[in-house]
């Protein structure tokens, strides 16, 4: 069963902002330092990598202005 393409836009936005969330107020500095907020932004980036990686490629013609690709390449 394939999964609907909502649902990977959904991993896409909700992982920008909890990354977003996990970084807030946080020097680069202290956000290389904490093992636990790195790890935790990573995983995201996989997670959006991923999730932009299974876009149908006709939606993403459909939007060339996000950068799917760079997304793809996060993973």
């Amino acid at each position: 069963m394939t999964r609907n393409i909502t649902l990977y836009i959904k991993d896409i936005l909700d992982n920008m902002h909890k990354a977003t969330v996990f970084m807030e107020g946080m020097s680069y500095k202290k956000f290389l330092s904490d093992d636990k907020t790195s790890y935790a932004v990573v995983r995201c980036s996989e997670i959006i990598g991923e999730a932009a990686k299974n876009v149908p490629s006709d939606i993403r013609r459909k939007y060339p202005k996000i950068p799917w690709q760079k997304m793809a390449g996060m993973r």
